[in-house]
């Protein structure tokens, strides 16, 4: 289905251009030669400096005037906050007349004619999604890609390049406020990677077999001949697995057609890439955890399949990737303290980065500053999560969640209380200043931290590290 024909449109106007998703589209149609302008309130990094970077204009707040009347296409993005009764900008484009089209809808028209590989899942897509095209661009393939997250490598998070490929990070929420379906629905997949999948977006999918649909679905509308990569070790891998209508081939660290052999854990960790009972290439890479080399086999899994690039190609490419902004990036080498970011979307995210943690640094004690800022952790049937969400962490510091007051939401403290319950020591704080001060006070020597949040997390993921740069410097 054409939603629009991208060759006619001179400038779109992107409500909500600073979520990821839509400042990366953004992007994409302005390398496609459309004027682009965007609005958004609270946009913060590294959104915001890519925006800057990319010379992508914005206004703040939002604002009826803010629409050109020269402006040819509208994109409205997902946030709950952009729905006309609320929303006086969004109630002007709707009044407009003007075309309006989700993010992922227009994916699709500038995906016409390409090759689409959607990589999808619960965890650990973003950070394929870039990998994935990090090696095809290093091979010489030149291909799109589009990404959900500000990676590293590559150098940026979208770019239409002149092969076949186009890598999209698909999403299973909604496509916007008006449309219930799943994004990666709207983005005619030629072949899949899928990561693990657990249940996650409960206020979307409150039951494991709704979230599980929509990837159905997904895998259903690949062509007879797509290959389509799917790991085995998420909490709803297994299930997916068995409802599907033909072989996929399956990946995972420890099980799986395609697998991690010989682990050898370091500040550069390497392994094999071992298909069945054959090596295929040993490969070392920065990335911290186990999760990390999950993506990497599954990355590998899709790539030897297609015969796309040689081991060789590979193996340096690994080498080279230093992922995503707020993936475990390590925020500061001006200190002696090892502080990383991980993004705490939700359960599973949260566990693979502290795991990590723990694995690279098992002799420091772990702090953990936390913004429970998304719904999968506010959700008063997530409360469970918490019972051993942080084992093996010294102090969890909880920067105050947002609360709309409803009684399925979380207060802070019950978060905090339920935290102690487990039997680690959890700090409430809601002001910024006062975490800090008091992180400063406590923070020893010989501690780690990590910074768990999607959200802004208060200015701390700027200010923690050169707290830590004055008081413990390298």
């Amino acid at each position: 289905m054409k939603y629009m024909d991208i060759g006619n449109v001179k400038k779109a106007h992107f409500i909500g251009i600073g979520g990821a998703g839509m400042s990366a589209v953004a992007k994409l149609l302005r390398d496609a030669g459309v004027s682009v302008t965007g609005s958004d309130e609270g946009v913060y990094p590294p959104i915001s400096t890519l925006l800057e970077q990319e010379k992508i204009s914005y206004t703040t707040p939002y604002a009826s005037e803010n629409i050109s009347t020269d402006a040819d296409l509208i994109v409205i993005g997902k946030n709950a906050k952009l729905v006309p009764e609320t929303n006086a900008e969004v109630r002007a484009a709707y009044a407009s007349g003007k075309k309006i089209l989700s993010f992922p809808e227009v994916l699709a028209d500038l995906s016409e004619g390409k090759e689409n590989i959607i990589v999808a899942g619960s965890y650990g897509k973003s950070t394929c999604a870039a990998l994935l095209s990090h090696i095809l661009i290093e091979a010489k393939l030149d291909p799109s890609f589009f990404i959900g997250a500000v990676p590293i490598s590559p150098a940026t998070n979208a770019k239409l390049g002149k092969g076949d490929l186009f890598v999209m990070e698909g999403d299973e929420y909604p496509a916007s406020n008006t449309d219930r379906r799943s994004k990666f629905l709207l983005m005619h997949p030629s072949h899949l990677l899928i990561t693990p999948l657990a249940h996650d977006h409960f206020n979307i999918f409150p039951t494991p077999e709704d979230y599980i649909k929509p990837f159905e679905e997904l895998a259903n509308i690949t062509p007879q001949g797509a290959t389509r990569v799917v790991c085995t070790e998420g909490a709803l891998s297994g299930e997916f697995l068995s409802r599907l209508d033909r072989p996929a081939i399956t990946y995972g660290v420890h099980d799986g057609e395609f697998h991690a052999a010989n682990i050898v854990w370091g500040e550069r960790t390497s392994f094999e890439i071992a298909h069945n009972d054959a090596s295929v290439v040993r490969v070392e890479m920065s990335q911290l955890g186990e999760h990390s080399i999950q993506n990497v086999v599954g990355v590998a899994a899709f790539l030897f399949s297609q015969r796309l690039v040689t081991p060789g190609q590979f193996a340096n490419a690994v080498a080279s990737f230093k992922g995503l902004k707020r993936r475990l990036d390590r925020k500061s080498d001006k200190t002696s303290i090892p502080i990383f970011e991980g993004f705490g979307s939700s359960y599973e995210k949260a566990k693979s980065a502290i795991a990590a943690m723990k694995r690279h640094f098992p002799s420091r004690r772990l702090l953990v500053i936390f913004e429970p800022n998304t719904i999968s952790w506010r959700h008063r049937e997530a409360l469970h999560q918490y019972d051993d969400v942080f084992e093996g962490v010294s102090h969890v510091y909880i920067f105050t969640a947002p609360h709309d007051g409803k009684e399925t939401q979380l207060s802070t403290d019950e978060i905090a209380d339920r935290v102690r319950a487990s039997g680690v020591p959890a700090t409430p704080i809601s002001e910024p200043e006062q975490l800090l001060a008091q992180l400063e006070s406590d923070l020893q020597e010989n501690d780690s931290v990590l910074l768990l949040s999607s959200g802004p997390l208060g200015g701390l993921v700027e200010s923690i590290p050169l707290m830590a740069e004055k008081k413990f410097p390298k």
